[in-house]
């Protein structure tokens, strides 16, 4: 199926449609929290760095059964009520012809920035055909799974026009931003085939069995309110419509968005994830009704004795109690060096403290 066809309702088993995690997402009653943590898939696990061993992280992402294992890591050891699928928010990019690459301690490079009109030229659709090992991968861990739900993820129009424009990670988006302010149009007609390319990729997860999605727009937080709107919220809205068919509960998240937590909703999430800057009951005031909300205990905390973890994360629980809809998380990704131990008690925590 193309970014362009009319998906077809995707309805997942009944057991995985009543899960904790579903039900939260689409505001339902639940009988306990669910918790899930991004980043769970590798960073901390030192089974994750033992199956990893020797091999690159763009390489892992395209071995299927790799994938499966590290996915259903965290399922097993955490007991988190859904798993993330194990990938890289540039692997789309790679798997239309992007030259790049991911280099340790560095992040995604790429070879030649974008820079001109011509550049989008080497921005082709993406198709099916270009990630079979998305499709084998996503079937291997939902057989796996059972009744536990699997989330489908992308990396957002914004961040990734980023990365292609700065030509790698950047504290500044000089290069990124001076597209976006100098050449409005071309920047317009970057996200939207950034958009395309990863509704294809999100479509492709979908119809392979994932059971929600999450769009991440880690570098979000650069840009004013004003900016998000006329420059980049086009782009997302475009996403989220193109898998709005599927009927599966849509996650958007970012990194210092507190200021931008209304326009994400507005782009069409289900789910609006909040970082762990601003309380959710704050965050639910700017997002506004009709949406669950996601977070968020800021994950230095995992770093802290046990009796400080579970201090802050009741009063996580507590600015939630009000909440439409609840998925505890992390208010950013697991860090490599926190202890696993941490997150299995945070986990049952969350369940014994929550339970209905």
């Amino acid at each position: 199926m193309s970014a362009n066809d009319t998906p077809v309702r995707h309805q997942p088993p009944t057991a995985t449609y009543d899960s904790a995690f579903l039900k939260a997402c689409r505001r339902e009653p639940v009988p306990h929290t669910p918790v899930w943590f991004m980043r769970q898939a590798g960073r901390s696990l030192p089974e994750y760095r033992k199956v990893r061993e020797g091999i690159p992280m763009l390489e892992s992402c395209q071995r299927p059964e790799l994938v499966t294992e590290i996915t259903l890591q965290p399922v097993r050891r955490h007991g988190v009520d859904a798993a993330i699928y194990y990938s890289d928010i540039v692997v789309p990019l790679k798997a239309i012809g992007v030259e790049l690459d991911i280099e340790p301690g560095v992040g995604p490079v790429v070879e030649r920035p974008f820079r001109t009109r011509e550049d989008l030229d080497r921005l082709r659709d993406l198709t099916p055909e270009d990630v079979p090992y998305v499709t084998e991968a996503v079937g291997l861990i939902t057989r796996e799974l059972g009744a536990t739900p699997l989330i489908g993820f992308a990396g957002a129009p914004f961040t990734l026009a980023s990365y292609l424009v700065e030509g790698g990670p950047s504290r500044t988006y000089e290069n990124a931003k001076a597209m976006m302010y100098g050449d409005p149009q071309l920047w317009a007609d970057l996200l939207d085939r950034l958009a395309g390319i990863t509704a294809a990729f999100l479509k492709v997860q979908i119809e392979a069995g994932a059971s929600a999605v999450q769009l991440f727009d880690s570098w979000a937080g650069a840009l004013a309110p004003a900016d998000y709107r006329r420059s980049v919220l086009p782009a997302s809205a475009k996403v989220f419509q193109a898998v709005a068919g599927y009927g599966v509960p849509r996650i958007h998240f970012g990194v210092g968005t507190g200021e931008l937590l209304g326009l994400m909703g507005e782009a069409g999430a289900d789910v609006v994830g909040v970082d762990w800057r601003v309380p959710l009951d704050e965050a639910a005031r700017r997002v506004g009704p009709g949406k669950a909300l996601q977070g968020n205990l800021d994950p230095a905390v995992l770093f802290a004795p046990r009796r400080a973890v579970e201090e802050k994360a009741r009063e996580v629980l507590d600015a939630a109690a009000d909440l439409e809809g609840h998925v505890f998380n992390l208010g950013h990704g697991v860090m490599p060096s926190t202890d696993p131990d941490v997150l299995t008690r945070l986990v049952e925590y969350v369940h014994t403290q929550t339970a209905r």
